[in-house]
């Protein structure tokens, strides 16, 4: 009974933390709910005994994750971001009800939500946590693992190009930085 209770605070937690991640208007608040959300995310495992993974729930997500998000918040300016959020507002519903049904109809077409898993307890005592979930990971999921790193590395680039775009400075001949101007509006300056 204690083990339900604990489920059901967890799983309400991690919900309600991912609605306001993204209905949140202030984007701190939206990385503090998301913290919120990987939190009770590690405490669902734990309560599935897999404390390896709580451990890196925490450490990966909840650490290096949501720093790595937060810098990128400090990035953008909120107000430009707030309108253009309103803006694509629709379009974002549309396309996560269009994902949602597809996961579904996908999960309900296959099969793959009434399958079991094929790692039993048995299994798991006898080879340990870290070591069923490796032979897992990089045997029977190497693809969707592989796809993983493909779109995080994708992510990066896009992070790249979007910080850097806004740093361009106008090049002259030869491709250095032409000062001439920024020397004429400095003696402009200083003349005034």
């Amino acid at each position: 009974m204690t083990a339900q209770l604990l489920f059901l605070y967890f799983a309400g937690m991690t919900v309600m933390g991912a609605v306001v991640a993204v209905a949140a208007p202030n984007l701190v608040y939206s990385a503090l709910a998301l913290l919120v959300t990987f939190i009770h995310i590690a405490g669902i495992y734990i309560l599935m005994n897999a404390e390896f993974i709580a451990a890196v729930q925490i450490i990966v997500y909840a650490g290096a994750i949501l720093v790595l998000y937060l810098f990128v918040l400090m990035l953008f300016n909120p107000k430009q971001e707030n309108l253009y959020m309103h803006k694509q507002y629709k379009v974002g519903v549309f396309l996560g009800v269009v994902v949602l049904f597809l996961m579904l109809f996908a999960g309900y077409r296959t099969e793959i939500l009434s399958q079991g898993g094929s790692y039993t307890p048995e299994l798991v005592a006898d080879l340990g946590h870290t070591r069923a979930i490796g032979n897992a990971l990089f045997t029977d999921f190497i693809f969707p693992f592989e796809m993983a790193s493909l779109i995080l590395l994708v992510a990066m680039f896009g992070a790249i190009i979007l910080a850097g775009s806004g740093r361009r400075r106008s090049k002259g001949p030869g491709g250095r930085v032409d000062l001439s101007r920024r020397k004429a509006a400095k003696k402009a300056l200083a003349d005034s």
